[in-house]
């Protein structure tokens, strides 16, 4: 919403009702520091909210983000209602690892990127692309005893690593998707299924996981897990790693308009213009070259290898 006021615009925020509570206080921080009334309104609800926002004239611009099902059907009912739409489906965020690599840094990285929020976030890295097979074997040396020594525990304590899920549907959710990776044969390297917190045993938490040697066309693969699974899928050379995110099933999954050709069509000089930008989500030291396609994140960490030609052929390209 910070940028969306910037650029001159009121802002009405729906969060999610499953996690209200951020917003809310975003919104009293927000007056407390001197925001006009009615800039910037937080709404709760659910579906009935968000069909009132789609159909409202007075609601010139939507943006979205959540799972690609419901991106759809925001990006259909807004546009048909002459709204400018963004609308961000489920995302499956690439991290390339370059044999150069600082595999200290990276394996810090990556678990930070891969099971902080317990992987409840849309920038979370979720697929590690190391380039040979010798650097994956390297990799997931490294990566299994930390992901074991992960600290799942209450939102409360200082040392933990992350908290629980946030429904007990999503971490059924979240294991299931485990339990396919490995009927569809995929490594499971550290299986976080039995977690239990003693003390805490309903609680709706679950351990970390990570799958080595998952393949392209599997299901885990295609789909966003959303929880703290990190898949590791391997490569033989850079080339090949880069162009993983153009066979993904989500490449297509986040959609926008200027909804210019609707009964609305001057809602777009009504609505100021307003830019989001990807903050990376992959907070290493080496050189990265973050890279969007649709909603398939890529990012690249490398020391010393020149990505600058392909980064420029990759803007380049619809």
């Amino acid at each position: 919403f910070g940028v969306a006021v910037a650029c001159g615009n009121t802002f009405v925020c729906k969060p999610s009702e499953k996690d209200p509570s951020v917003p809310l206080r975003l919104a009293e921080l927000f007056m407390e520091a001197g925001g006009p009334p009615g800039v910037l309104n937080v709404v709760n609800g659910d579906k009935e909210a968000v069909d009132t926002l789609l159909h409202d004239p007075d609601v010139r611009a939507i943006s979205f983000v959540g799972s690609t099902a419901i991106a759809e059907y925001v990006y259909a009912t807004g546009t048909a209602n002459g709204k400018r739409v963004q609308a961000m489906g489920g995302a499956k965020n690439h991290a390339i690892i370059m044999p150069d690599a600082d595999l200290d840094q990276v394996v810090d990285d990556l678990i930070g990127a891969g099971y902080g929020s317990a992987g409840e976030r849309c920038m979370a890295i979720s697929v590690a692309v190391p380039v040979t097979d010798k650097l994956g074997d390297e990799l997931v040396r490294r990566l299994k005893p930390r992901v074991e020594e992960l600290k799942v525990s209450l939102p409360t304590d200082p040392a933990a690593n992350y908290g629980p899920m946030v429904t007990r549907e999503h971490r059924e959710k979240v294991k299931g998707y485990i339990d396919m990776g490995v009927k569809e044969g995929a490594e499971l390297v550290v299986d976080g299924r039995n977690f239990r917190m003693q003390g805490y045993e309903n609680g709706f938490f679950l351990g970390g996981s990570l799958f080595d040697k998952v393949k392209p066309e599997m299901r885990t693969y295609q789909e966003e897990i959303f929880g703290p699974v990190l898949q590791v899928v391997r490569a033989k050379t850079f080339e090949e790693a880069a162009v993983l995110p153009s066979k993904h099933s989500m490449a297509m999954a986040s959609r926008s308009s200027r909804a210019t050709a609707t009964p609305h069509a001057n809602s777009q000089a009504r609505c100021r213009s307003a830019w989001s930008a990807s903050t990376c989500p992959f907070p290493c030291r080496s050189p990265i070259t973050p890279l969007a396609a649709g909603s398939v994140r890529l990012l690249v960490t490398s020391t010393s290898t020149d990505l600058k030609a392909f980064a420029s052929s990759q803007r380049s390209r619809p």
